[in-house]
């Protein structure tokens, strides 16, 4: 369930509380070859199934970047700022790659508000979005997302 802010300046009331959850996402083999292919990532253990058999995880597994690089999707899934004239992301902090995913695994972002603060005719967000791996024991990625919000007003 998406979290909505009727406007960035509700924002601040959300420190601290949890925000929710992004759909699971099935991580399939093609999407980890486009992503080989877009970055020019090409080592085996992410686009060679018969070779990654034999290999430390049993399997093909996604790229740390790619795991990361979903953020971008998940993140309007876990919260949405309405009424707003820009949103821009301004960067991240303390990136983690915790576990590998492989081929086959279901994956869901879910949110937390760390900090937000006013900035030049807006407000900036710190969203910890952690990457769950369904059944794991670990996440595949935990990222501080820092955002701006510019208001209509």
């Amino acid at each position: 369930m998406t979290t909505i802010f009727k406007t960035p300046h509700e924002l601040p009331a959300a420190v601290g509380k949890h925000l929710g959850y992004s759909d699971w996402l099935t991580i399939e083999q093609d999407r980890i070859n486009l992503f080989a292919d877009a970055t020019g990532d090409h080592q085996w253990i992410h686009v060679d199934p018969v070779k990654a058999k034999d290999g430390p995880f049993g399997k093909c597994i996604a790229h740390g970047y790619l795991s990361l690089s979903l953020v971008n999707l998940f993140l309007p899934q876990i919260m949405e700022v309405q009424e707003m004239k820009m949103g821009v992301n301004y960067g991240c902090d303390k990136v983690r790659f915790p576990a590998p995913v492989p081929v086959g695994s279901r994956v869901r972002g879910g949110g937390e508000m760390l900090s937000v603060e006013e900035v030049k005719g807006g407000f900036q967000a710190v969203v910890r979005v952690t990457v769950e791996i369904e059944g794991g024991d670990r996440p595949a990625c935990v990222i501080e997302t820092i955002s701006r919000f510019y208001p209509e007003d």
